[in-house]
This record gives structure tokens, C-alpha cells and sequence, in this order.
């Protein structure tokens, strides 16, 4: 009998008949707060390690709170709401309030979606930027990276007197967790800091991938990055996959951040048996899944669950198409994924917007076959590189039959209905 699985796609979900034997792949499940407000204030007053919220602030001051952009589904409006209220009693004017809007290296986010994310009571009163990378005249370096290049952060939050970032938490498929000093760097940070951080060479690392923060080259250069940028007061928080909060972690930078990280794998780190032959997933729904640039991030996590030679599915709606920057561009300058591992494995290749992405889709193609079932057309998908999937639950049960044909025994499937919030690990085999 099929299995009716609802994958997070969109705004609205895609609900999809699996055949029986299909393996959920999800978050541990835990509780979410009961009052998530009550718990964000608590933290501000007793955080993990370093003094209150309260305590660090003081009339006169100026001060820059860090956000995400539209692209996380953090719950932006929340966590102001609570810093907001806090530097107010402590005496904080206003007009000394700055919003930075951490796009990293993502568009600036439009008056009505910062509307959306910070509510427009917010948008009225305080002051707002979003973070250009480009913009060398808001930057100041700070130090030059183990690659020589220089450590760009923008001044007006190196200037502040007090600095929050805020953030969630959750496995980051080449940072191995996102949230902590991924807020500064590469939040706030000049394109030439980002790229360099992101090369083909960092990105390759065994240890960049999801889960990973020990060792991982590419998470411990973003964290020292955001302790040269100065103290800051962090706020993070977990979320389950219905975009709940499970957990909130306040304080100095790396006490926060290394207890939210604890949390979170606890909750997104789950073990399977072995790797499937076809893998099934999302990239979590609206907003993860706006465009295919975002949702790569889909097709990575599956990938660490399939078996070498399979079929993998990513179900993202991608109403904003392929996304922005040279990801797109990089897939059509190269007739395959095979030839763009080739020239970025090549002695010449010079690192360019967004390849970390296409570079992390064709890593993906190498271990097996992947398909696409969005929002764009057949032929838009096939300019991406990937297999067009017109119906999820057709494409897998053909797949299937194709398997069981070969192999002389049922496929073996795995569905992670909500992408990269859970991350699958092939569990030790146990000594004897």
C-alpha cells in the first residue's frame, strides 16, 4: 500500500504517495516552547556566559543589532521585539539603534519584505540597512586571512558600542552549523572576505559539510573573523520543521553558539543504516526553498545518504526561478557537472560568485543522478544540469521498478520531508 508523505514545499507543502517500504528521514522530535516570547526575555537576562543584555547597555550608546535576511526563516520580529525593549529600559535612544540587515552576499531585501520580517512597527521607528558586500566605503578591514586576503567588516557595526547578532541554528552544508559568527562573516563582510572564504579549495574540505564545526576550516575562520570584529552579545535560536522554536541561547559569541550547536544536533544529526538508492527530499519550504541557488542545500544533505549510483529527487518550489549572482551563469558556461568539477580541480580556476553552490550540486551529481521538481519548466531545469521530475511519486515508483529489475531486489528508499533539518549520518558499524 503507498504511504501518503507531506514534503515542506513552498508556503503550502507537497503531499506525495510513496511506496510502503519508504524510510522518513526527519528531525528528532522535541517539544517546541511554550511561550517563545517569555523564553527570548529570559535569556537576555540570564545568559549562557557574559553579563545581561541589560547590564551591557547605557544611554548614550550606539548600537548594532545583526539580523538574517529573507532567505532564513528566522523569527526576525520576535527577537527585536525582546533586544528592542531591553536597551530601551536600560536607556538606549532610538535614533542610536542601527538594524543591519546581514545579506551576506544576497540582495538587499525590499521595503515590503522588511516589513514581513521585522514587522512594520519596527520598519517606522528604527533605522535599517541591508548589507552590501560591494560597498567598499562601508567596510574596514581588520586583518588579512591565512589566503592574504583581507578581512573586510562593515565599520558602522565595528564602530558601535554595543554589537548584537542575532541568528538560528541548524546543520549548514558546508559551515557544518549556521547561526553564531556566520552572522558577521559572512553576514556583514566584503565580497573579497566571502569569496575567499568560500573557494573551491575550502568548500572541498572533507570537514565542511554539515554537522562538522571541529575542524572544519571554513566554520572556525568565520568565528575568529567575528571575535576580530570585536565582543558582541549573541541571540540564536533552534527551530523545529514547522518553523517552532525548540530553543533559545544568548551570551558571549562561542558559549551561546557552542550550546545551540550541542541542541541542535541532538535534535538534527540522525543516524541510518546504510544509504539508500533513491532519496527523496525538500529544502525545507518558504522561504529555503525561493530559488535553486538556496536549495542546493537539499540536494547536499540527501546526498550524504545516498548510495554511490542512485537517484536523488529535491521537491523545491523555486518561485523566484534559479536565483541570483554567476550560480546560474557558472551551470551554462559548462556542459555538465563533470566539466565544472574538472575546471575547478584544475591548477587555473579562480574563485567566482556562487560556485560554492555549483560546486556542491555537481559533487552531489557525481555520487549519483539528480532530479528537480519545481516551479520551472523542463527546459529550465535541464540548463541547471539536473533531470526533470514532472511528479514525484510517478518518478520514484519507475525508479523503483528500474532497481528491483536490475538489482533482483526492492529499492531501498529514504524521504527527508524537510531537507537539511535533518541530517543523515551512516551509523558506525559496532565492534565486535
Amino acid at each position: 500500500m503507498p504511504r501518503n508523505i507531506r514534503l515542506a514545499y513552498g508556503r503550502t507543502g507537497l503531499d506525495v504517495a510513496f511506496p510502503d517500504a519508504a524510510e522518513v528521514i526527519a528531525p528528532h522530535e522535541q517539544p517546541p516552547l511554550a511561550d517563545p516570547p517569555a523564553a527570548v526575555r529570559a535569556a537576555l537576562r540570564a545568559p549562557l556566559a557574559g553579563p545581561p543584555l541589560a547590564d551591557l547597555a547605557a544611554p548614550g550608546q550606539r548600537v548594532a543589532i545583526v539580523t538574517s535576511d529573507l532567505t532564513r526563516p528566522v523569527p526576525n520580529e520576535l527577537l527585536l521585539d525582546a533586544l528592542l525593549e531591553t536597551l530601551h529600559a536600560s536607556g538606549v535612544a532610538v535614533e542610536d539603534v542601527l538594524i543591519i540587515n546581514g545579506t551576506g552576499m544576497h540582495r538587499g531585501n525590499t521595503p515590503a519584505e522588511l516589513a514581513a520580517m521585522y514587522g512594520e512597527e519596527i520598519v517606522r521607528h528604527y533605522r535599517i540597512v541591508n548589507h552590501d558586500s560591494r560597498e567598499t566605503s562601508a567596510l574596514r578591514e581588520i586583518a588579512s586571512d591565512p589566503r592574504g586576503e583581507p578581512v573586510l567588516i562593515r565599520s558602522d557595526y565595528l564602530d558601535a558600542d554595543l554589537r548584537i547578532v542575532t541568528g538560528f541554528i541548524e546543520p549548514h552544508l558546508f559551515a557544518g552549523y549556521s547561526g553564531g559568527g556566520k552572522g558577521v562573516m559572512p553576514g556583514i563582510a566584503g565580497r573579497q572576505t566571502v569569496m575567499s572564504n568560500h573557494s573551491a579549495s575550502m568548500v572541498g574540505h572533507p570537514n565542511a559539510t554539515f554537522g562538522i564545526s571541529e575542524g572544519n576550516p571554513i566554520f572556525e575562520e568565520m568565528r575568529r573573523f567575528a571575535l576580530l570584529a570585536g565582543p558582541c552579545f549573541l541571540l540564536n535560536v533552534t527551530m523545529d520543521a514547522e518553523q517552532r522554536v525548540m530553543g533559545v541561547f544568548a551570551g558571549e559569541l562561542v558559549a551561546a553558539h557552542d550550546a545551540g550547536i550541542e541542541h541542535c544536533r541532538r535534535q538534527a544529526i540522525v543516524e541510518i543504516d546504510e544509504p539508500y538508492d533513491i532519496v527523496v527530499t525538500s529544502n525545507g519550504g518558504y522561504p529555503a526553498d525561493l530559488d535553486l541557488y538556496q536549495s542546493v542545500k537539499g540536494i547536499a544533505v540527501a546526498a550524504r545518504a545516498l548510495r554511490p549510483g542512485g537517484h536523488l529527487i529535491l521537491a523545491a518550489e523555486c518561485i523566484e526561478g534559479v536565483g541570483h549572482g554567476e550560480y546560474g551563469n557558472l551551470l551554462a558556461r559548462h556542459g555538465s557537472h563533470l566539466e565544472l568539477l574538472e575546471a575547478m580541480r584544475g591548477g587555473a580556476w579562480t574563485t567566482v560568485e556562487e560556485q560554492w553552490q555549483a560546486q556542491l550540486q555537481a559533487l552531489a551529481q557525481e555520487r549519483g543522478t539528480v532530479w528537480l521538481h519545481s516551479s520551472l519548466d523542463e527546459e529550465g531545469t535541464r540548463a541547471t544540469h539536473l533531470r526533470y521530475c514532472a511528479d514525484v511519486g510517478e518518478t520514484v515508483v519507475a525508479l523503483a521498478s528500474e532497481i528491483e529489475a536490475r538489482a533482483g531486489r526492492p529499492a531501498s528508499i529514504g524521504v527527508l520531508p524537510y531537507g537539511q533539518q535533518a541530517a543523515p549520518v551512516v551509523r558506525e558499524p559496532a565492534l565486535a
